[in-house]
């Protein structure tokens, strides 16, 4: 029964107790920044997404699918990821360099996407204060595997440990590059549109200026918390000085973000598992 079920992961996994963090808004910019530095899965998303024109609503069901996958039912897990993975599989692209058509759902592409979206979530949450033993790293990647098996991927060849994710990105970093597409990308990201109900304010005399340099805060954090590699292949330094900058800028963010009322802070989605956990843990007492 719906009822009863918790889902791919539950109240007692390391998934569920890196996606309390709040800050993970912060991981989800970072994985962004990543992702854009592979040339075809850029090309991917540029040729066929809308996100310049709808970058908000694409944050939005990007957000909901990973809320359904982490907290809804099996049912709602599964019925996501069949809908992602049959519009994948009409998607082509084609790799400006070689001039190669593609499928977007090539496994190649997929798995990139699942390990920088992943380690960024974990890395992040890990260096903004988030206690996590070694054995509690490698369970949550092993753990994600059951997300990158909703997309169609094998399981088996999905990172699995962070010595397996430290090794893949050792193994994928001479295929990534600095396109224009990457560059624009990244420009964007840190400087989008702001939503309408929000630019409403500054055409009736109101100044949105503080809100705008937070996300600009923001945005600086995500690059900041890059790989060192990546940060240089985007222009910016590499030194340890830098990670240590972002680790107390993400960890005073995290501390402000525990302030604001749990109510406010937990969607509908992680609500509704966590009334599921408690029903199912009172027909167990």
């Amino acid at each position: 029964m719906d009822s009863d079920d918790l889902g791919l992961f539950g109240p007692g996994s390391v998934t569920w107790k890196v996606h309390e963090e709040p800050i993970l808004i912060v991981a989800g910019l970072r994985s962004l920044y990543l992702q854009s530095l592979h040339p075809r899965a850029m090309a991917g998303v540029a040729q066929n997404s809308n996100y310049r024109s709808d970058a908000w609503g694409r944050l939005v069901r990007t957000a909901t699918y990973v809320g359904t996958t982490v907290y809804g039912t099996t049912a709602e897990a599964e019925a996501a990821g069949l809908r992602v993975r049959r519009r994948h599989a009409r998607l082509r692209a084609t790799d400006l360099f070689t001039g190669e058509e593609f499928r977007v759902d090539d496994p190649e592409l997929l798995r990139w996407v699942h390990v920088t979206e992943v380690e960024s979530f974990l890395d992040t949450a890990r260096r903004a204060g988030l206690p996590l033993t070694a054995d509690e790293i490698d369970g949550y990647y092993t753990e994600q595997r059951r997300s990158a098996a909703l997309v169609g991927l094998d399981p088996e060849t999905v990172p699995g440990t962070a010595a397996e994710v430290a090794d893949y990105y050792q193994r994928i970093r001479p295929e990534l590059r600095m396109t224009r597409e990457a560059a624009e990308t990244a420009l964007f990201l840190t400087a989008p549109p702001i939503p309408w109900k929000l630019s409403l304010p500054a055409r009736i005399g109101l100044n949105l200026g503080p809100a705008r340099w937070a996300y600009f805060g923001i945005a600086g954090t995500a690059l900041a918390l890059l790989p060192a590699w990546a940060r240089r292949m985007y222009g910016g330094p590499g030194l340890p000085t830098t990670a240590l900058s972002a680790d107390l800028s993400v960890r005073a963010l995290r501390l402000t973000l525990a302030t604001v009322p749990r109510r406010w802070r937990e969607g509908p989605l992680q609500q509704a598992a966590k009334e599921r956990a408690a029903r199912l843990a009172s027909t167990l007492a």
